[in-house]
């Protein structure tokens, strides 16, 4: 009674699984076939767990093995057992259909899921790439669309990425090329037009030479004049263009005070009018010699097309703890406001000054150019009537970086 309790409890514990008892190699109880299902037990199965549940001697303890079904294939395990001097056969067979419909579910919904997460994270990740690489695409259109006469396309700089610096730098480089580009058409555009004038002169003269001996001469004098003309163009187009060279200045400590009498006495050769040395600082500072000379050298040429004799031009160096001052100082007919803006611009007199003498407008824009290549700039103080003064201001010490 109390196995046959166990038994039943056994029984409904098990899932998928068919039990069988044998008693004296005859079958005493079986359970759960019908899940199998089976109309009979297989043949040669039977007979082993009979012939293991009768007390034959010399047969074995226990037995395992497989049998077919229509739901697949079942496992079994058989063993002896004794009980109050009986003998018998307990057997245990196992069909894992349903684990196997389990996983086969799980392997098609795994297979599903995963093809689905390949789906959205292909889809994550054409989305994120399209972002990432959009400025990589406008960049390239953009420099297929750019030619030397058309340079105003630019990339949108959204984004905080490497996309957006680089799109970023990408502007940047093309801002200076597109300033470097129409630096170069305005410089030849007014080059051209300053040239074509003495050209036309000269050809116009020589076209028109006779043979009297003085009209020859005077018109070999024309001539030479602006041909020389020509040549200070030339010569002041080519210092224009070294600006841009790294190695346009040469760099060297110079002696305010001294410095001051080299340029008052250098300019005093200029013309007449009365040069004087206003203030002199005895400190040096930080620049090229050559470049300030000839920078000073043509403001006092400008200050003296625009003096008469009798007027007064005063020169002064001042070396402060920051900066050099390098002034140019004349009393003569001073500049108009509409003027002061656009003289430092190449090839940009002053309304009046074609009256006064003939010029490339060149030099101040010289001026500005020796004055911005020591990181500095040019400051202009003019009345109408009372005169002008320039004053190139350069840092005093060396630039960071730069030459010692």
């Amino acid at each position: 009674m109390r196995a046959e309790q166990a038994y039943e409890e056994l029984i409904r514990r098990v899932r998928d699984e068919a039990m069988l008892a044998f008693v004296d190699g005859e079958l005493y109880r079986s359970s759960t076939l019908a899940r199998f299902p089976l109309d009979r037990l297989p043949g040669e199965e039977l007979v082993d767990w009979q012939i293991l549940a009768s007390s034959s001697p010399g047969r074995p303890g226990s037995a395992t093995g497989t049998f077919t079904t229509e739901r697949g294939r079942a496992f079994y395990r058989a063993s002896r057992v004794h009980f109050h001097g009986e003998t018998g056969a307990f057997v245990v067979t196992i069909l894992p259909a349903s684990e196997r419909e389990e996983i086969g579910a799980l392997q098609t919904l795994g297979v599903v899921g995963a093809f689905g997460v390949i789906l959205v994270a292909s889809t994550l990740a054409w989305f994120i790439a399209g972002r990432v690489l959009r400025p990589v695409r406008q960049l390239t259109e953009t420099a297929r669309s750019i030619s030397q006469s058309e340079l105003t396309q630019r990339i949108p700089e959204g984004g905080t990425g490497e996309a957006g610096e680089m799109a970023r730098s990408f502007n940047a480089m093309l801002d200076r090329l597109e300033t470097v580009f129409r630096r170069q058409r305005e410089f030849v555009q007014d080059a051209s037009h300053e040239l074509r004038d003495p050209l036309t002169i000269c050809r116009g003269h020589l076209e028109l030479l006779s043979d009297d001996p003085e009209e020859r001469q005077v018109t070999l004098t024309l001539v030479t004049d602006e041909l020389e003309r020509m040549g200070r163009i030339v010569d002041d187009l080519q210092l224009l263009a070294e600006s841009e060279y790294p190695d346009f200045l040469r760099w060297e400590w110079i002696d305010g005070a001294l410095f001051a009498h080299e340029l008052t006495a250098k300019a005093s050769a200029l013309a007449d009018r009365e040069w004087t040395l206003e203030e002199a600082t005895d400190a040096v500072f930080f620049g090229d010699r050559q470049r300030l000379t000839e920078a000073i050298m043509n403001l006092a040429h400008n200050a003296v097309h625009h003096t008469v004799p009798g007027d007064a031009i005063a020169l002064g160096v001042v070396v402060t703890d920051d900066e050099a001052r390098l002034t140019v100082r004349d009393t003569g007919f001073g500049i108009p406001i509409a003027d002061q803006e656009k003289i430092f611009e190449r090839f940009t007199r002053g309304s009046d000054a074609h009256r006064r003498y003939r010029g490339g407008g060149l030099g101040l824009a010289i001026v500005k150019i020796i004055a911005e290549a020591h990181n500095g700039h040019v400051e202009l103080d003019s009345r109408l009537g009372l005169g002008s003064t320039f004053t190139i201001v350069v840092p005093r010490e060396p630039p960071e970086g730069g030459a010692s």
